[in-house]
């Protein structure tokens, strides 16, 4: 028996641990709603302000900040100078402390202005903690709802675990080291918010009805880093996995603490084998390339391999954007994961079905497509939002003996910088292929070559150490599903460096380049495109995929 101090914002099972403890004879300390939430379930509750001979200050700000709360907490009961202090002042003991703490991420995310999120930074809530799991040799501190049956049981028992008491006081400071990680995280996004400077002057604009392409010296906004000094990463584990890339490799997965909704760890497995460490990266990867024509007025189909996509393509049906995703590189789609950005119904499933697929991730999958689609058992289905992330979000690269922190890629893909570098501007439909193809394009591992007519994808040159031989083998691929490259537009994820990557484009007929420009060799490329006849359009933003 004992005296417990309840202190919580998330009240899940309150009622019944209160009930618990005060049925094993516990003296139940508390505060504001708690307090309320307890007396209501019909169980006394000593307020805290009897316990401090203090009454709570400054709307409940200051209340168990009190030398009879954290004296109670922090001392040691086998010394006895600590006991007499305590009689000297007369307090007792606080032997069980739950707390969870205000919701400061809970505020952020609904956007909460900064006078109100720091109302949600709680103070006394993880000094009890941490005193309590300081001192947990004799002062059990829970932290997590989840654990109040066991410490019930524990209690009943008689006997408390040492190795209980340790369980409880790491996720103690687990807890408020994730909570104080936050905190750190929101103050280090505002200090460094993003600081905009305009340069260049002047805009003339190009393609007709296909939209406008800046042309001339053009506005170019560019922003600041705003990266703290200091990162801590707050991650979770959400499963252990059965190994990482290759057998020898041990792996699992883990969550941001605050991981935005729509993103991996939300995903719902609706069937098929436990997904692995390759799994994930790929519908990673089909997903952001999918998300590209999020909110766009067409189906979007992206089929990937080994993280970069084989066959990309818009339809006004989903049936239709997969056959012409398939078409570009069938070969290379067996055993592949395919990406919609729209709902599967039983059509699409029919469609699917034939082909030996890994994954397929879509925002849903209707009653019939899911029953039709389960007589393959390995198959495994994905529902997951195709969507880009809302606000800034932070990508990381792990590197030996530390980590290389990057902006995700913005797909948003704004045309404010482009402009045309050729005599030839393109036309309307050329425009329109040049930006399905630069999309697709930011979507494939460096040297990145994509060959599109229309809204789909005919060749794509992957991971090549040469722009010259990325181009050669979108061009080949194209020719290996007699994919006519006539009249064809090109994507390059960089500059082209020579002439001879526009040369071999043009001898394959394509007609249209899109690419950043930069090239101390701009002007011989230029007049590479001029001599074939060909329209560029430099985007002055490359779009390099590692």
């Amino acid at each position: 028996m004992g005296r417990a101090l309840l202190s919580v914002s998330d009240k899940t099972g309150l009622v019944e641990f209160g009930r618990g403890l005060s049925e094993l004879g516990w003296t139940l300390i508390s505060t504001g709603g708690t307090a309320h939430a307890l007396r209501a379930a019909g169980l006394d509750v000593t307020d805290v302000s009897e316990v401090t001979g203090h009454a709570e200050m400054m709307e409940g700000r200051v209340k168990t900040l009190h030398p009879a709360v954290h004296a109670g907490l922090l001392a040691r009961r086998d010394r006895a100078d600590d006991r007499l202090a305590l009689a000297e002042h007369g307090y007792d003991t606080i032997d069980l402390v739950a707390v969870n703490l205000y919701r400061f991420r809970e505020a952020v995310a609904a956007g909460a202005d900064l006078p109100a999120a720091m109302e949600k930074v709680d103070i006394g809530g993880p000094t009890m903690l941490r005193a309590a799991a300081k001192n947990h040799a004799s002062v059990l501190a829970v932290v997590d709802p989840v654990d109040y049956p066991r410490v019930l049981s524990a209690l009943s028992s008689g006997d408390v675990a040492e190795s209980l008491r340790r369980e409880l006081a790491a996720k103690v400071f687990e807890h408020t080291a994730s909570y104080d990680a936050a905190i750190a995280a929101y103050f280090a996004q505002r200090a460094g918010a993003a600081v905009a400077s305009v340069t260049g002057s002047g805009r003339s604009t190009v393609a007709g009805d296909a939209g406008a392409v800046t042309s001339g010296a053009a506005a170019r906004v560019v922003a600041s880093g705003g990266f703290a000094e200091k990162l801590r990463l707050d991650l979770r584990r959400v499963q252990p996995l059965r190994y990482g890339e290759n057998p020898d490799q041990a792996a699992a997965f883990y969550a941001e603490a605050d991981a935005p909704a729509g993103s991996l760890p939300s995903l719902r497995q609706l069937q098929g084998k436990e997904l692995s460490f390759n799994n994930l990266l790929d519908i990673e990867a089909a997903v952001t390339a999918a998300s590209a024509w999020h909110g766009e007025d067409a189906a979007a189909c992206v089929i990937v391999k080994h993280t970069t996509p084989c066959g990309v393509a818009l339809a006004e049906d989903a049936v239709s954007a997969y056959e012409a995703a398939l078409a570009c590189d069938p070969v290379s789609a067996f055993g592949g994961i395919v990406a919609l950005n729209v709902p599967v119904d039983t059509v699409v499933a029919e469609k699917l079905a034939p082909l030996f697929l890994e994954i397929i991730v879509a925002p849903r999958f209707e009653r019939g497509a899911a029953e039709r689609l389960a007589k393959k058992k390995n198959l495994r289905l994905i529902e997951l939002p195709v969507a880009p992330p809302a606000g800034r979000e932070l990508d990381y690269k792990r590197v030996r003996g530390g980590f290389l922190v990057q902006d995700r890629l913005d797909m948003r893909f704004p045309e404010d910088a482009w402009r045309v570098a050729t005599r030839r501007a393109p036309s309307a439909t050329e425009m329109a292929t040049l930006r399905f193809a630069w999309r697709v394009a930011a979507n494939v591992k460096s040297n990145a070559i994509v060959l599109a007519r229309e809204r789909r994808t005919i060749g794509i040159g992957a991971g090549q150490m040469s722009r010259v031989d990325a181009s050669r083998l979108a061009v080949m691929k194209a020719a290996d599903q007699n994919a006519d490259t006539y009249g064809a537009g090109l994507a390059s994820d960089a500059f082209f460096p020579f002439r001879d990557g526009i040369d071999a484009a043009a001898q394959a007929g394509v007609r249209a380049v899109i690419q950043p420009g930069g090239s101390v060799r701009d002007e011989e490329v230029i007049a590479a495109a001029d001599e074939a006849g060909l329209a560029m359009v430099f985007t002055a933003m490359r779009h390099f995929r590692h």
